[in-house]
């Protein structure tokens, strides 16, 4: 029997399930597990976990196979992470694009515990000629786009060995203190800051050390772009770093404010390996902008949470409220969509729309 959606989940897409955090009812820094907005590509696969393995081979010295009990023994750390569909947002976009069709809630922050991918590659020994880590999980099936192979295949992602080493590359088995649960890749998976949850894969069977970069479905297929860099021909790039965003949970698209009030404006931003040093808020609709108010402390690979007090005007009627990032590397986010990542990195200031009343 189907088992009912969990109570806070948007469901905006069955068999398999992809569900929805309900991003405006933001609290808290930390997302917990039963709010985690839950992307799968297919089925959630059937593991046992006393017979399950994690297979390490490839271009290393000393292929590995180790169970659940052998991680969970190893040194482990616990970071904070945000993770984001590469699509989130992508139901605001025109024309309409191909693929689950998110509102704001495809992203969240959850405090992950495991041991660091770059203890694995030491203890199995690398090769002085690997250049990619292929994380590859247990759930297969046919991928969902139209141009795809004709057999099931299993999800697979790639990373360079210089990004493992320089994000703290985590293999978690714990969310939020508590055992990694089914939706969210037990027994185990991975967790890349800093990149598109796409690359922190679920369900993780195996990582190949390869000597040679990975050329799968989901590298180049789905979860790429094309970009033809100092005019050279149109090559396929694999999406990865997170690009620097904001977003409004309140007030909640087609709300309806109080004429005359004083309303807490409210939301979250990130970016890829940099603070966020500055939230700017509009509330009529691009022509003049003010700074909002960062709410929390630096925290690597977290969000920040910001809030802006809005002093609503008497008259009635629409108002279009929008928010801006910039980070400390100095990107801002842009007003409009780059058509270049086609349904993915949806990171312009989306316009909100409300009635005053």
């Amino acid at each position: 029997m189907k088992q009912p959606l969990r109570p806070g989940l948007i469901s905006r897409q069955t068999d398999p399930d992809n569900l929805e955090s309900l991003f405006s009812s933001l609290d808290g820094r930390i997302t917990p597990n039963e709010s985690f907005y839950v992307r799968s590509h297919f089925a959630v696969p059937e593991i046992d976990a006393r017979s399950w393995r994690l297979r390490v081979e490839g271009a290393v010295a000393r292929p590995l196979s180790l169970s659940s009990d052998d991680i969970i023994k190893m040194p482990s750390a616990t970071h904070a992470g945000l993770l984001e569909c590469a699509g989130n947002g992508r139901v605001f976009l025109s024309p309409k694009h191909e693929g689950v069709q998110w509102e704001l809630g495809a992203v969240g922050c959850a405090r992950w515990t495991g041991v660091p991918l770059a203890a694995i590659l030491e203890a199995a020994g690398l090769n002085t000629d690997a250049v990619e880590i292929i994380l590859e999980a247990a759930d297969e099936g046919v991928a969902e786009k139209t141009s795809r192979p004709a057999a099931p295949i299993h999800f697979a992602r790639s990373i360079p060995i210089a990004e493992v080493r320089q994000r703290d590359v985590l293999l978690a088995y714990a969310m939020n203190g508590e055992p990694l649960p089914k939706a969210h890749g037990a027994p185990l998976r991975a967790i890349v800051p800093g990149w598109y949850a796409m690359a922190s894969v679920k369900w993780l069977t195996r990582i190949l050390v390869s000597r040679q970069p990975f050329r799968g479905y989901f590298q180049t297929i789905d979860y790429a772009y094309w970009s033809a860099p100092n005019g050279m021909q149109p090559e396929r790039v694999p999406l990865s770093e997170l690009a620097v965003k904001s977003q409004i949970a309140r007030p909640a698209m087609l709300e309806t404010v109080a004429a005359r009030s004083v309303y807490r404006v409210h939301g979250t931003a990130w970016s890829s390996r940099a603070e966020i040093k500055k939230i700017e808020v509009t509330t009529n609709g691009g022509e003049s902008w003010q700074e909002a108010l960062l709410l929390d402390a630096p925290l690597e690979h977290a969000w920040q949470r910001w809030g802006y007090l809005w002093n609503v005007p008497g008259a009635s009627g629409p108002c279009t409220l929008m928010s801006r990032a910039t980070d400390a590397r100095g990107r801002v986010q842009p007003v409009a969509h780059d058509s270049n990542y086609e349904g993915y990195v949806i990171h312009y200031t989306i316009p909100v729309s409300v009635q005053i009343a």
